[in-house]
């Protein structure tokens, strides 16, 4: 199907069913949360007959200051409802052990279609985010969907935190003309940017022990292990522990950064950004996947970092050999 057909059968199935479930990828950021919370909002004030959900299994302690996502629903209402999944690639990531109750499924993503799913799929991996994904419906229903700050706030957040505020490559001048769309509903972003960006003291302790202990490959990696000893010494969670990849993307000459992250269920996540270099490849080669330059993935031993890191400073080795523009 085209863009518009999918987006048509997308819409045709929000009006037939009374119940809709929404849910999103495990360990959520900022787009996972306002995908699902920025379309929920946005069925709920279209449709006020309709029983909408968002229904996970994890939450985001960084994202907190946007509210809970509603109470527990029981099984049951799983029967006759339509699901939607938002900002997730696989199967095995989403949010919700119930996929399989529900009647049909829809997906909506930007990340790359490694492994489809769907009754429906809706998949566009050049946008900046899921969340201007939702945007976009709305702009192509508008005369029959309602949005209003509270929907456009979701939805930005998700924007803004996905995109990098708005630097990263899949940004493009429908990212900003669709952002500057939702900005016009009132979003208060001097108060979102507050909560988004504001860091406590501690946070910037362990910013600080991450610069001095992160280390370089001898062709450009950077990387660090983010070991239960480290979250211990600053009480982070898995979450802000995962923070760290944020801090090693500034290093002239080095175009791509690894985070080994420690997790309570004894494996190590990864995540894995690049700039110029395309990284997706290192992450799918362990498992993982996502995006071309931002991507994870999950791994289970000390061996395996090592095997990623060797892989990681070859493909830079390989890149800067054989391009230029680098910085």
């Amino acid at each position: 199907m085209t863009q518009k057909e999918t987006m048509q059968a997308i819409f045709d199935k929000i009006v037939e069913y009374k119940t809709i479930i929404i849910t999103r990828h495990v360990r959520p950021d900022g787009d996972a949360i306002g995908s699902s919370r920025g379309l929920a909002a946005m069925l709920r004030l279209s449709f006020p007959d309709k029983k909408i959900y968002v229904q996970t299994e994890d939450k985001s302690d960084y994202l907190a200051f946007l509210g809970p996502d509603g109470d527990a629903i029981p099984d049951s209402e799983y029967a006759d409802a339509l699901m939607i999944v938002t900002d997730t690639a696989t199967l095995d990531r989403i949010s919700n052990n119930c996929v399989d109750l529900a009647k049909e499924v829809i997906k909506i993503d930007h990340h790359i279609d490694i492994k489809p799913y769907g009754d429906l799929s809706w998949v566009e991996d050049w946008r900046s985010s899921c969340c201007e994904m939702i945007a976009y419906f709305y702009e192509a229903f508008k005369d029959k969907l309602k949005m209003d700050k509270e929907t456009a706030t979701y939805i930005y957040c998700g924007m803004v935190t996905d995109s990098g505020r708005f630097r990263y490559e899949a940004t493009t001048g429908d990212t900003l003309r669709i952002a500057g769309m939702l900005l016009d509903f009132g979003v208060d972003i001097d108060r979102l940017y507050a909560q988004l960006y504001l860091e406590d003291y501690s946070q910037l302790k362990f910013q600080a022990y991450v610069l001095d202990h992160m280390k370089t490959t001898k062709n450009g990696l950077v990387y660090l292990h983010v070991d239960k000893k480290m979250q211990r010494k600053f009480s982070l969670t898995t979450e802000q522990a995962s923070e760290a990849i944020s801090y090693l993307k500034f290093i002239k000459g080095c175009i791509s950064q690894l985070a080994f992250i420690d997790t309570p269920d004894g494996n190590i996540r990864v995540r894995l950004r690049s700039r110029f270099m395309p990284i997706n490849e290192l992450a799918e080669k362990y498992g993982g996947g996502g995006h071309q330059f931002t991507c994870g993935a999950t791994l289970h031993s000390k061996k395996d970092v090592a095997a990623m890191i060797a892989d990681g400073d070859k493909m830079v080795a390989a890149y800067k050999a054989n391009n230029e523009g680098w910085l």
